[in-house]
């Protein structure tokens, strides 16, 4: 059961008055979205070295039986990845370290690093030898429509349990990660994924067309142990960092230590909390798994176009949702554990502007130039037109949902910043159900295939925003509704008109030069800076509050001018 809040009005003050100035509040805003900014640049790269992999196994596999197979098998750790690692344990350990920095200073937080780095170790080991023994039973539950397809199972498994001990190193990058940004230090644990990205690649192709041939195993195979050798270089390109801010491993087992217990007791609660939309993209996978053609039979590719289209989405939500949160967790915690109500809901409101602001724009722009997008991205080698256009269907729905998911990102922390991990687990238990409700009716009732699984993760996902927010408004007396709603019914004009010029600019250019490769790169040209173009003048002319802050801090980065907020970060630290 979730303790109360540490706080639920304004603490009576007996010094000082602990509010803090206009001014200052908005430099600590600034302060957030200039480390979003740093985080977003190293996801850029991130992201972009992922889209060069998803391009070669597009390529190299198409969207068949082999990368459904790979993807199937690849899901499985990533799933666990997604629910301990970099969301309950991330965001249990992040929320706990920081108070820890804040209230018994660095020592007792970097002992408190090693206790649950020693507990981890061994408990995640079993775990991945629990995944590899268990394959086949978890091929079956999760992925039921690949024993109809001869030697669709029998890979998946095999890749299954070559990748299984992934999970192990991805949650010691995770927890590195949490003990970096609680430091301030941002840009390199967020790169940390373009190394798993480019090393997983350049090692997954050795082995699998140099050494897989002499060996006698598949180019698929090759690329899944280049998945594992990325898992390790996440975590190892890290040390460094640590060392640099003074954090050494030292092995220490201490089940009775405060610290270790509370990230324990928030990991149970937030793994449920933070698990709704990969549990329901798992539900998801078992129906398009087992989606078939007019004649019955089981269908190869569903799995894979979701996959693609997911990992399309990816970019403008890690770019976003995940580079805001990763900045504004560290801040609101510290709120939270001194109780300053005004400050968190102030930092809470306008992280959630900020994404609203980045992803509703994003979400439109993607549905509108979805084909030429994934066209021009995938459509090579063994990628064919007609997975051009599944793909491009799975992303329009998917990104329908993209603004919700990337605010459950900041919002769900939120919640564990004030050690209420109960709220987050009751939504995301009737967001399952709900999920599996829609995909039932969707793909059933209405026959939207594929599609309407996207749509059913967008529709919870939104769901799961709305209630969370609900929550949150009354468990912090409101979260500036008001400028907030006036803020987004903005954002939703000047989206909308700019999904409207560059849908004209869009069909301009197709009728001019066609659907081929180049008549594809001349519309993106086109009709992205149109769009931008749009945006940006219609927010300046609505006055957007939200894109005057992200001026004001990126113009400061530029010029190296430092802002008020580090110098009162500074006296904080000092007294």
């Amino acid at each position: 059961m979730a303790t109360n809040p540490p706080f639920s009005a304004e603490p009576a003050s007996s010094g000082p008055s602990r509010k803090t100035p206009p001014e200052r509040r908005s430099d600590a805003h600034a302060g957030i979205v200039r480390s979003a900014g740093v985080v977003s640049a190293a996801v850029l790269l991130s992201r972009m070295t992922g889209l060069v992999r998803e391009v070669v196994f597009a390529n190299l596999f198409g969207a068949g039986f082999v990368y459904d197979a790979y993807l199937a098998a690849f899901r499985i750790p990533n799933l666990l990845r997604d629910l301990l690692a970099e969301g309950a344990l991330s965001a249990a350990f992040v929320t706990t370290f920081s108070q820890y920095l804040e209230t018994k200073g660095e020592a007792e937080a970097y002992r408190l690093s090693n206790r649950l780095a020693t507990a981890l170790i061994p408990c995640l080991a079993l775990l991945c030898l629990a995944a590899i023994v268990g394959a086949p039973f978890i091929v079956d539950v999760m992925f039921p429509g690949f024993a109809e397809v001869p030697g669709k199972k029998e890979l998946t498994v095999r890749l299954a349990r070559i990748m299984a001990p992934f999970l192990l190193f991805i949650a010691l990058a995770a927890k590195a990660m949490g003990v970096l940004n609680a430091k301030g230090k941002f840009g390199i644990p967020a790169a940390a994924s373009a190394l798993f990205n480019v090393g997983s690649l350049a090692v997954g192709l050795f082995a699998g067309f140099v050494l897989g041939p002499r060996f006698g195993y598949e180019p698929i195979v090759g690329m899944a142990i280049g998945t594992l050798f990325g898992g390790v270089l996440q975590y190892a390109c890290q040390w460094p960092s640590l060392r640099r801010v003074g954090l050494r491993y030292r092995p220490e087992l201490s089940l009775s230590d405060p610290g270790l217990r509370q990230v324990l007791r928030l990991m149970g609660p937030a793994a449920i909390g933070g698990a709704a939309v990969q549990v329901n993209i798992v539900v998801n996978s078992n129906f398009a798994s087992q989606l078939t053609d007019a004649a019955g039979a089981v269908i190869d590719g569903p799995v894979a176009w979701l996959g693609y289209a997911f990992r399309f989405m990816q970019l403008p939500l890690g770019l976003f949702g995940v580079a805001i949160a990763s900045a504004t967790l560290p801040a609101i915690s510290r709120d939270a554990e001194r109780g300053r109500i005004n400050e968190f809901r102030d930092t809470l409101s306008r992280s959630l502007g900020l994404v609203f602001l980045l992803t509703i724009p994003s979400a439109m722009g993607l549905i509108v130039l979805s084909r030429p997008l994934v066209g021009l991205i995938y459509q090579h080698g063994k990628f064919t037109a007609t997975d051009t256009e599944q793909t491009a269907i799975a992303l329009s729905f998917y990104c329908l949902g993209l603004a919700g998911y990337a605010a459950i990102k900041v919002l769900t922390p939120a919640f564990y910043a004030l050690n209420d991990v109960r709220v987050p687990a009751l939504i995301s238990v009737m967001s399952i159900l709900l999920n599996y409700a829609f995909n039932w009716t969707l793909v059933h009732v209405f026959g939207l295939g594929h599609g309407g699984l996207a749509l059913s993760t967008s529709l919870v996902a939104t769901l799961n925003f709305i209630a969370l927010l609900w929550f949150m408004r009354d468990k912090i007396d409101g979260v500036e509704g008001r400028r907030l709603s006036s803020g987004v019914g903005k954002i939703l004009v000047a989206s909308t008109a700019m999904g409207l010029f560059c849908a004209a600019s869009s069909y301009g250019m197709r009728q001019a030069f066609g659907i081929g490769a180049l008549g594809r790169a001349a519309d993106l040209a086109v009709s992205i800076p149109i769009g931008v173009a749009v945006l940006y003048a219609l927010c300046r002319l609505m006055r957007v509050d939200e894109l005057e802050l992200a001026q004001r801090a990126v113009l400061a980065r530029l010029f190296g001018k430092p802002s008020q907020s580090d110098a009162y970060a500074r006296i904080d630290r000092d007294g």
